[in-house]
């Protein structure tokens, strides 16, 4: 038999079996049925994911003995284990703005934990929410000004990511010395002081822990403590990245302004950018102008690394 002979039977057997194969298959749903269970069972496989034995936010423990705070944990971890995509996300972002927010945390004499409390709240993202709480820390409005915060239609420094870390600071230094803990100060931020106020006396409680709040709040802290778990060991949890797989810091020289700017896209192309390379570095400038009749100094970013963002 000839080489071509060969080939043109051994390509007759091949297409007689798939045939077949497809025949039994619609003939005998219950047999394709299992086996594609038993291919099913084989590839894909979720896991229960063990918790640490100690957990503590910011120095204080969880009572994870507890069974409802060691289940409200592992809710989150679940779901933080999970959705990967916004987890992995949060590496990478994290990878950016970490090394923003943590010397300001530590200038400032509030806990490195509480930069996954930024992390929760946007996703390091410049997000508003429903209740247009604003930027990285999502900062209310009342709050910001509170905090001196400039808020107008031109600047909005709750996206200015070192003033809104430092704003967030203020309202949590403040919260911890109110009362006495860092979780019922990271509850006071995400609910407000007066609304955990209440909760407290009528709860009469001390302990975030011991408190039956809304399902937001009471989740709060165990998001965190779930983002920080797994950021602890993310290979444990199923991540795997490479370091250029994260998001570089940005790089970018400061220019100080303190005159009005009528023109900002004519400005940033003076600078060798466009109006849109300005507000990505710098978010707090919400028009395309500024107007600055008190002569504040204004810091504003330009990219020193042009030909990698153009």
């Amino acid at each position: 038999m000839s080489n071509n002979n060969k080939l043109i039977t051994a390509i007759y057997v091949l297409s007689s079996i798939l045939i077949l194969k497809l025949f039994v298959f619609s003939s005998d749903p219950v047999r394709h049925d299992k086996l594609y269970m038993e291919d099913f069972n084989e590839g894909y496989k979720v896991f229960a994911v063990p918790h640490p034995g100690h957990l503590e936010f910011a120095g204080e423990p969880a009572p994870l003995e507890d069974f409802d705070i060691r289940e409200r944990f592992d809710r989150e971890l679940l779901v933080n284990t999970y959705w990967q995509s916004q987890t992995l996300l949060f590496f990478k972002r994290a990878n950016r703005w970490f090394p923003v927010i943590e010397p300001i945390l530590e200038k400032k004499g509030v806990p490195d934990d509480f930069k996954y409390l930024a992390l929760i709240e946007s996703g390091l993202t410049n997000a508003v929410s429903p209740a247009g709480a604003t930027g990285y820390w999502q900062i209310l409005s009342d709050t910001g000004n509170e905090l001196g915060l400039e808020i107008s239609s031109e600047v909005d420094e709750r996206y200015h990511i070192e003033k809104s870390t430092e704003a967030a600071c203020k309202f949590l230094l403040d919260a911890y010395e109110r009362y006495g803990a860092w979780t019922l100060a990271a509850a006071a931020y995400n609910m407000g002081r007066n609304a955990l106020n209440r909760q407290l006396a009528n709860q009469q409680a001390d302990c975030y822990y011991d408190l039956l709040l809304n399902e937001e709040t009471s989740r709060y802290v165990f998001r965190i403590l779930a983002v920080k778990h797994i950021f602890s060991n993310p290979q444990r949890a199923g991540f795997h990245f490479r370091k250029q797989d994260l998001y570089e810091p940005l790089k970018y020289d400061v220019i100080e302004i303190d005159s009005s700017i009528a023109d900002l896209p004519k400005f940033a192309l003076d600078k060798g950018i466009n109006y849109k390379l300005l507000r990505e570095y710098n978010p707090w400038l919400r028009q395309y102008s500024l107007t600055n009749r008190n002569n504040k100094i204004y810091e504003i970013k330009i990219p020193s690394n042009l030909k990698d963002e153009m």
